[in-house]
């Protein structure tokens, strides 16, 4: 299966130096029946896509914990066996959790996809987006659409060997 670790530019260079992501358990977002239920869509590509997007915001949450952190999303996309994903099913179709699965371990950084990094030009939206993230979630729409804001910006692809020229800018 794959799966979308939301993480910073710091917690991707620990991740680099330690050789894996976590410990565990680690958060992360994948295509669960919740997610397949609330997008409706056979399309394996687009559901992926909606998953590496809730991946995004969960790297939202991450920066907004993190001030010091530079302001980009990353995420990091790997391929896990199935049985070592956990999704609640008693959380899939509430709104904050969609998509949303655990992982108990500690993952090789090997097993990485590829990694998923805001571009330059995107900084700023995100850094607002990060600070708007508290209000937004009390409900204030000026600020949920700062935090939409981030969502205009698509994030880059990038192979896994890159990561040291990634974590190096």
């Amino acid at each position: 299966m794959r799966v979308y670790v939301p993480l910073t530019l710091p917690a991707l260079a620990q991740a680099h130096r330690a050789g894996e992501l976590g410990p565990g358990p680690l958060t992360a977002y994948a295509v669960t029946p919740g997610l397949r239920e609330w997008y409706v869509s056979d399309d394996i590509e687009e559901l992926e896509y909606v998953a590496l997007t809730r991946a995004a915001h969960g790297s939202l949450r991450l920066l907004a914990a993190d001030p010091g952190a530079v302001r980009k999303r990353v995420v990091v996309a790997v391929d896990i066996a199935d049985g070592a994903v956990h999704a609640d099913p008693d959380r899939a179709l509430d709104p904050d959790a969609l998509g949303e699965v655990r992982l108990e371990a500690a993952v090789p950084l090997a097993k990485a996809a590829a990694v998923h990094v805001d571009a330059d030009d995107a900084a700023v939206d995100v850094a607002k987006a990060a600070e708007a993230l508290a209000a937004a979630d009390g409900g204030d729409a000026d600020a949920q659409f700062v935090v939409d804001g981030a969502d205009d910006h698509e994030l880059l692809w990038f192979a896994t060997q890159e990561i040291e020229h990634l974590i190096a800018g």
